[in-house]
């Protein structure tokens, strides 16, 4: 199971820091990832890390926000700064097998999600 937190309300130009915590003992051998829905519109890829810790981002977010994972507590973060209006959204985590370097950038390829975690930024 995966539970995301860390989401609020914050302006424009703050930072937030999402959490995912994983139950189990398996977690090294998953690639993470942390996707995003706004209303009314499909789920998107926002960032990813395989097992290996290689990190892959969708361009908007590129120098804006870091993914990484520890895996001693099981966990992976998504640190997110210069936040902006357009990245509200509720942000989810996910899971995926996938090879030791491979980063998942599609939600097809994940098995295992968290409920959500909303993400507003306000002007």
């Amino acid at each position: 199971q995966l539970q995301a937190s860390g989401g609020g309300l914050v302006k424009a130009g703050d930072s937030l820091r999402l959490s995912c915590a994983a139950s189990g003992r398996s977690f090294n051998n998953y690639a993470m990832g942390w996707f995003r829905r706004v209303p009314g519109r499909e789920r998107e890829f926002v960032a990813g890390i395989s097992r290996s810790g290689r990190t892959f981002y969708t361009e908007s977010v590129k120098d804006r926000f870091i993914v990484s994972r520890e895996n001693a507590e099981n966990r992976v973060s998504l640190q997110m700064n210069s936040l902006r209006t357009e990245d509200t959204a509720v942000y989810y985590c996910a899971a995926a097998t996938l090879r030791w370097a491979q980063v998942g950038t599609s939600e097809l390829e994940y098995g295992h999600w968290g409920q959500g975690t909303q993400v507003t930024v306000s002007s």
